[in-house]
């Protein structure tokens, strides 16, 4: 009999009771055959010759393609460079990204919302002085550049640069501010948790952060309720107050502007793109100092509430009651849906992971729920579990070794890796991504058993996103197969008792 060694990382994911394969890291098993094996089988050394024999042959393609990735590095490097050394008078583009155009001006900066434009007064180096001649530049400040129909509803600027010097005297600045603006959209998606921090937050971060909070933030599509939700971490960007550019009819005049924001990969910060090697980590301590103050204040005032309500003695003084000791248990958070993607037997998964020996708080975050309380809430979780959707763009509130258990709903296997498994994992958190079977599917009830819906998921969201939405993600709820999601709490519940003792 073959003998095998098998290292089982944390991240890995089991085959249970007949489900589909799970996500595994390559990287995650490895096989030792052991010595007998070596003597006894002589195909183990053609398979030994033939291995050797293709990776020969392959060699001179592996060296290509390496040398391939090389100059795409560099390409990569040199595009991050681009616009970043300009003169006075001038204005740079780059639209070498598939994700988002940049726009930099340098130089006497004027906005006119009226026309939504931004018109640059002042010859640049090799100008005839004097001349009237106007180049123009048309963006959208907004990071889904790829997207058409969104892409469509968002506002466009006219950048004009006129050498007429005489033409900025009918042009008087009403404010004037002598720190850089960033000028970018909050509409599109916005509303959405997900591209709230996707297409806008953590760009904002990748393009002002290297500003040292020395910018005026200056929003086309302005939302009152966005600034508010935002503003902890709008302050640790910027010390100044944003600016509705429509609703703002002054004319505000910059010696530089930004239009447009940086972006990177989903949910993440890539530290070889940044000025200082910043990482998403560093982005998760500017939420930290962000939501801090606020924290502070929660529990202060949960302090002075707990103090007015201690039971009184009998000679009418007050008693607080004494907290009871014992070993910390690893506390466990649950994300709960209502309506799609809803798990519908969440009672009962509450009552087996206290039972393994969890601290269970359940999260129902609505619109309006201050993030402030969300962040609190799961800075201090060892485990998060929740079913794919937008609200787990709230691991970024989680501390980094933390683990993130995402319940991957039938026909977003995709989706859940790409937009929360990955980034999970390059953040710094121990990610178990627990693919259901179709009979913890509502779809099991609603379609033939043979039906592709069931059966090949995969076929039906190849014919389109409009398929993937309406059927599994606008009328698909979950019915835990407690059994078979029991061996993934037990896994995160050693891990996080074997952290919490070294």
């Amino acid at each position: 009999m073959v003998k095998y060694q098998r290292k089982k990382a944390m991240a890995d994911e089991e085959d249970d009771e007949g489900g589909a394969g799970e996500l595994r890291s390559p990287g995650n098993y490895f096989y030792a055959p052991t010595a007998t094996r070596l003597r006894s089988n002589p195909k183990f050394f053609l398979m030994v010759f033939l291995l050797a024999s293709c990776t020969l042959l392959l060699l001179p393609s592996m060296l290509l393609l390496l040398l391939y990735d090389q100059k795409e590095g560099v390409a990569s490097a040199a595009n991050t460079m681009l616009c970043s050394s300009l003169s006075n008078g001038n204005i740079c583009c780059d639209r070498s990204s598939v994700r988002s155009d940049i726009c930099i001006m340098k130089g006497d900066i004027r906005t006119q919302p009226g026309s939504s434009s931004i018109t640059m007064y002042g010859a640049a180096a090799g100008d005839a002085a004097g001349a009237a001649a106007v180049r123009r530049e048309k963006i959208k400040p907004y990071t889904r550049k790829w997207e058409d129909s969104v892409m469509k509803t968002i506002d466009e600027l006219d950048l004009v640069v006129r050498t007429d010097l005489a033409a900025a005297a009918g042009h008087r600045c009403d404010v004037r501010h002598d720190v850089p603006a960033v000028f970018f959209s909050t509409g599109g998606y916005t509303g959405n948790l997900y591209h709230e921090f996707n297409d806008g937050i953590l760009p904002l971060y990748i393009t002002s952060n290297r500003m040292n909070k020395k910018v005026v933030f200056v929003i086309l599509e302005y939302h009152n309720w966005w600034v508010t939700k935002y503003g902890d971490v709008l302050s640790e960007l910027s010390d100044f107050p944003a600016i509705d550019f429509s609703g703002d009819n002054r004319t505000h005049c910059f010696p530089e502007a930004v239009f447009g924001l940086r972006i990177h990969d989903e949910l993440t910060v890539d530290p070889s793109l940044m000025g200082n090697n910043e990482s998403i980590r560093d982005f998760r301590g500017l939420l930290d100092r962000a939501y801090r103050p606020r924290i502070r204040g929660l529990i202060e005032d949960e302090e002075r509430e707990a103090r007015s309500m201690a039971r009184p003695n009998f000679d009418g003084s007050k008693i607080t009651p004494r907290p009871v000791q014992g070993p910390a248990r690893p506390k466990l958070t649950i994300m709960s849906r209502n309506g799609s993607r809803a798990i519908a037997n969440e009672d009962l998964l509450v009552k087996m992971a206290t039972g393994l020996g969890f601290r269970v708080e359940v999260l129902r975050p609505e619109r309006t729920t201050e993030l402030a309380k969300i962040y609190r809430a799961l800075n201090s979780t060892d485990v998060m579990v929740g079913v794919h959707g937008a609200a787990m763009t709230h691991f970024l509130f989680m501390r980094a070794l933390s683990v993130f258990i995402q319940v991957v709903p039938l026909g977003t296997e995709w989706a859940a890796e790409t937009y929360y498994g990955g980034p999970a994992r390059k953040f710094g958190l121990k990610y178990m991504g627990y693919k259901i079977i179709p009979k913890e599917s509502s779809l099991y009830d609603q379609y033939d058993k043979n039906d592709p819906i069931l059966r090949d998921p995969h076929s039906v969201s190849s014919r389109g996103w409009e398929f993937t939405k309406k059927i599994y993600l606008d009328d698909q709820t979950i019915n835990l197969n407690l059994k078979r999601f029991k061996k993934r709490l037990i896994r995160a519940y050693d891990y996080s008792r074997r952290r919490e003792s070294t």
